[in-house]
């Protein structure tokens, strides 16, 4: 019982509102509670639900939004519910449909569910892996929780995992396999379940959802703007349920912009706070793009910005809520943003994580799409959108990198090596085998490239940035563009849907026309969640905390 409380102490911020545990033989379930829907104490974690004579438990993290059009199916099914929760309904789920019921929910969670009849552990993470589920197996116990500092509590040997350590340095992967940084721990991977048999002690993992095949199955021919605007306002709207004010991140770019304009088109009359991140004086700075906002949807904003006075003050305690590295201070400025929103008295907000991944947003994506097009011999096709491109962007940057793409994979390797004279080649040499870790490599299509990006080398780790950060400030982060209805749909459309005449995200400016301010509608700009770094860092006080690293013994 020490140990479990210790663990909740470990994960306070995650759930600062309430605490409790559940000890029996065989298992000890600690839960600390943000609440968010029923603020009332029938809300209390971990929950007990019982039906003809079955007894289960659950400890839970986050929001399943179609839960009162769930409660209403199982109501008819002979189903009581004391409380208000979704927490309920997803217990009732699972005695009405078993591991199956899952299937049935639109939204984020990880959770356990302790089946005292069945004797087993049932654990769960949703389909993108919005929030995370760790955990630590030896063969006989399972130990596992939403950070693995609360795993660390136990007395398990602290020991670095040189192979993910690899994949960061030479890959730039993160997040992309069940292995952590931290030997023997392990996540719970999107769209995956797991059962722990507490009789034979065996842990088994397996795949729920499949990306790839829901995509197959939904093959657009043309796109419809009307249709993607009604799909991306139910998301949006499935998430502004809660019994607390619900607010958004603004950076002024595409995706933030349309999630803020989209909860005013839903709602006129709803007071929206808005956060931000400026910086005054430096060519990304964003703020004439957030002030657009405001006026266009008379929101509040509020906004902060970073000096390097402040990283120095803050790292430890970033790198301890992350856990694991990073690669850019825009988690740093993502930091900042929901310790303001924490400020002022919030605990849900919107935020525009996952569209880069199924609209093309990122630069790189023309690379692929332009391959695409060069294997389909739509070679007038091509020529017409370089030329896009270049009178867009004044770069002839993606040819270059779609030779990289259509090249032999002996090349590639050989070309990717050159980039790192850095790490060590007895390094190299040792994990040179890791060949699989480079799938993006082989993406024959934009598709192909776009569903890489959303399962495997880029959303995963956004998303863990994402819930770290703002639940380090207990706040609780929605993100609509990865509501798995949207995501199925826009990865159906043809490629012309997400890129055309040098343009990404062509549909969602299409869709929200009249809604979306004029000048983000149109921008071409792409900065995204971006940070001065080397402006910032490149200063005698970063180059002394830098080199004070380095060149300390540890090190």
């Amino acid at each position: 019982m020490k140990l479990v409380r210790e663990m909740n102490d470990a994960i306070r911020h995650r759930g600062p509102d309430d605490e409790d545990i559940y000890v029996d033989e065989n298992v000890s379930l600690g839960h600390v509670r943000l609440a968010i829907i029923d603020l009332s104490p029938k809300g209390h974690q971990p929950m007990r639900y019982e039906k003809d004579g079955r007894e289960i438990w659950i400890v839970y993290n986050g929001e399943v939004y179609n839960f009162m059009e769930l409660r209403k199916e199982l109501e008819e099914r002979g189903y009581t519910f004391n409380s208000n929760t979704d927490t309920e309904v997803i217990l009732a789920a699972y005695l009405e449909w078993g591991f199956d019921c899952i299937k049935k929910f639109n939204g984020m969670w990880a959770f356990a569910i302790y089946d005292k009849g069945k004797n087993l552990l049932f654990l769960s993470r949703d389909r993108f892996g919005i929030k995370p589920l760790y955990y630590y197996y030896d063969g006989q116990n399972i130990i596992f929780s939403s950070e693995i500092k609360a795993i660390l509590e136990h007395n398990i040997e602290r020991k670095p995992n040189d192979s993910v350590i690899f994949d960061f340095l030479y890959y730039n992967l993160l997040d992309h396999t069940e292995d952590t940084f931290f030997e023997g721990i392990k996540r719970l991977m999107p769209g995956h379940s797991a059962v722990f048999d507490l009789t034979t002690r065996k842990l088994k993992t397996f795949k729920y959802y499949e990306l790839r095949e829901q995509v197959k199955l939904k093959t657009v021919i043309t796109e419809n703007p009307a249709v993607f605007r009604d799909i991306f306002k139910k998301a949006v709207q499935r998430r502004l349920i809660a019994d607390v004010p619900v607010g958004s991140c603004l950076s002024g770019g595409l995706d933030s912009s349309s999630i803020v304009c989209m909860m005013r088109e839903i709602n006129k009359n709803l007071e929206i706070k808005t956060f931000s991140l400026v910086f005054p004086g430096f060519k990304l700075d964003e703020s004439k793009y957030q002030e657009s906002v405001v006026r266009e949807c008379n929101v509040k904003r509020y906004t902060t910005t970073f000096t390097v006075g402040d990283i120095l003050r803050d790292i430890d305690d970033l790198v301890y809520s992350q856990e694991e590295p990073f690669f850019t201070l825009s988690i740093y400025g993502q930091y900042r943003v929901m310790k303001l929103a924490k400020e002022h008295g919030m605990k849900v907000l919107l935020d525009g994580q996952g569209s880069d991944e199924i609209l093309g947003g990122y630069h790189h994506f023309f690379e692929y799409y332009f391959a695409e097009l060069f294997r389909s011999f739509r070679w007038i096709k091509l020529i017409s959108e370089i030329i896009a491109y270049y009178k867009t962007y004044k770069s002839w940057s993606p040819i270059s990198n779609m030779i990289f793409y259509l090249s032999p994979k002996f090349v590639k390797r050989l070309l990717w090596k050159r980039r790192f004279p850095y790490l060590a080649d007895d390094f190299v040499e040792r994990y040179k085998d890791r060949g699989s870790k480079e799938p993006q490599w082989g993406a024959k299509s934009l598709k192909e490239a776009l569903i890489l990006a959303e399962t495997y080398y880029s959303l995963p780790h956004l998303l863990r940035f994402e819930d770290k950060n703002s639940m380090r400030w207990s706040i609780e982060s929605r993100v609509p563009f990865c509501d798995h209805e949207l995501v199925e749909y826009v990865l159906s459309l043809p490629a012309e849907a997400k890129i055309d005449k040098g343009i990404t995200k062509k549909i969602l400016r299409e869709a929200l026309r009249g809604i979306l301010p004029e000048d983000i509608r149109t921008r071409t700009s792409k900065i995204g969640f971006a940070t001065p770094d080397e402006d910032i860092l490149r200063t005698e006080v970063g180059y002394t905390f830098a080199k004070s690293i380095i060149e300390s013994n540890s090190f």
